[in-house]
């Protein structure tokens, strides 16, 4: 399944911005193998991480420098995931990405582009 994240753009502190990730097949289902998709970011001179995460049962998951601001969420008939993400900071800046979280335990994600998100006065 490819993963394809999009709508970084450039932001104010304080403002909020919608990314998306559109897969090529059915994603969050129980019965296949890409049951739980997870956001990362990469900031400027850090290391990827892991922000927030959604399983096929509903179960979400967020680091703690977003949660109470950042929502992930599903529209499993256009087989997109989407972070919403508000109040956002300076330190919101970085390159998202979005990707199968056990592959990524498994270390065998192969990362696209990415979207940049850029917050900034």
């Amino acid at each position: 399944v490819q993963l394809q994240a999009s709508g970084g753009g450039l932001v104010q502190p304080g403002g909020s911005l919608r990314l998306s990730c559109a897969a090529s097949e059915t994603i969050l289902r129980t019965d296949i193998s890409l049951n739980a998709i997870g956001w990362f970011r990469q900031a400027p001179g850090k290391s990827r991480e892991l922000v927030a995460t959604l399983t096929s049962s509903g179960g979400t998951h967020y680091v703690d420098a977003v949660k109470g601001r950042f929502t992930i969420s599903a529209d499993l008939a256009k087989n997109t995931v989407y972070l919403q993400m508000s109040r956002l900071e300076p330190g919101d800046t970085g390159v998202y990405y979005c990707a199968d979280v056990q592959k990524w335990r498994r270390g065998s994600v192969e990362w696209g582009q990415g979207t940049l998100v850029t917050v900034s006065s």
